[in-house]
């Protein structure tokens, strides 16, 4: 592929993926490809099938997938549904089962289309001769591609191009032709794996990189050259990437939190430590809490000092919110025992530690945080 993009799996992602639970493949849903049916014929036509005569229907006002599946007791997938593009200001019609929905990226790739977008009325009309809803493959006179899944020995059931008319017994190769037949579109998780034939399942996630391969489509015209072994210039092959600050961010958050807040993964925290003053009232309190943050910063770490007068539990929901991994929580009741209470983020149990140990445990644990991610 000429890119690719970096997908962090999150629940409220933007993207949808499709990955195989048995190989490596994965894909956004805009990408995935669709393997072709089991038996399936290239471009030829299935022999054998319904031989019943086509016929039209009457079907006033019927327009969707659903209502034509229930009007002639027929399943979604006995449908065709004829879709009139405009490709480069040209009409093409794309033709998918009642239950596929088209993949526009898809059609434009295979069109090789600058542009690709759905047929207005006035044109549709002009193309089939019908309004909006009632257009079918027999009789069109543009270029008509179709799916893998039309290629079916069957008679389906498609618009007849006339206002309020449908037709059934339509048979492929016999009441219409497609110029070629191609995967054209969303893939179901009905479908398997395009690689190996395994299950599929589909998942959402966040885009945070994306890589490009740019070729000599800019260095030709910039004549950023360089000489080969053999003397010879030759144009620079470049690529470039981006990578979404914001975005990664946002999907380590979704993969790390509970209900009090953030729990970030100590290399990208805003923080190591944030160090809680409960009394700042209190001259030992506040004098204790700024020693420890001095002492901890000439070791290195990134402090936050809560100074605030606020009552313990802000301090403490806010410190859950900030996500920091390391919490310190200096208060009188401790400081007459000699002790400050150790949390991490990430649990939730405490420890005591002495105040004369404090700096050594606080460097021991951050440390012990980054050891266990690598």
């Amino acid at each position: 592929s000429y890119s690719h993009e970096f997908m962090v799996l999150a629940e409220t992602g933007e993207d949808q993926l499709v990955s195989c639970t048995k190989c490596e493949y994965a894909a956004n849903l805009e990408k995935a490809e669709v393997k072709p049916p089991d038996g399936f014929s290239g471009s030829q036509p299935p022999s054998g099938g319904n031989d019943k005569p086509m016929q039209e229907i009457e079907t006033p006002d019927i327009k969707t997938i659903d209502q034509l599946s229930q009007f002639f007791s027929v399943e979604p997938k006995g449908l065709i549904k004829t879709l009139i593009y405009v490709a480069d200001g040209q009409p093409v019609a794309a033709l998918v089962r009642g239950d596929h929905e088209i993949n526009e990226t898809k059609l434009k790739n295979y069109l090789g289309a600058a542009s690709v977008e759905l047929a207005p009325p006035e044109v549709i009309e002009e193309v089939t001769g019908a309004p909006t809803g009632f257009a079918g493959p027999v009789g069109l006179k543009v270029r008509i591609i179709a799916d893998y899944g039309v290629n079916e020995k069957r008679g389906w059931v498609t618009g007849a191009n006339k206002a309020d008319m449908h037709m059934v017994n339509v048979k492929l190769g016999r009441d219409f032709h497609v110029e070629d037949f191609a995967d054209l579109r969303l893939i179901t998780p009905e479908d398997t794996c395009p690689r190996c034939g395994g299950p599929i399942k589909f998942s959402r996630g966040i885009e945070v990189g994306h890589i490009f391969k740019l070729g000599t489509k800019y260095s030709k015209p910039l004549k950023a050259l360089f000489l080969d072994e053999k003397g010879q210039e030759r144009p620079i092959v470049m690529g470039c990437y981006g990578i979404g600050v914001g975005r990664t961010v946002a999907a380590a958050i979704e993969q790390n939190h509970d209900e009090h807040g953030i729990i970030f993964p100590i290399p990208i925290a805003p923080f190591e430590v944030v160090v809680l003053a409960l009394q700042m009232h209190d001259p030992a309190v506040r004098e204790t809490a700024e020693r420890l943050y001095a002492e901890l910063l000439e070791k290195g770490l990134d402090v936050l000092l809560d100074d605030r007068d606020e009552r313990p539990g802000v301090k403490f929901n806010d410190a859950d919110l900030l996500g920091i991994p390391v919490r310190v929580t200096i208060g009188q009741k401790g400081l007459k025992n000699g002790k400050v209470e150790l949390k991490l983020r990430s649990e939730k149990q405490s420890i005591d530690t002495g105040l004369n140990t404090a700096v050594a445990e606080i460097t021991r644990t951050v440390q012990e945080l980054y050891d266990s991610i690598q």
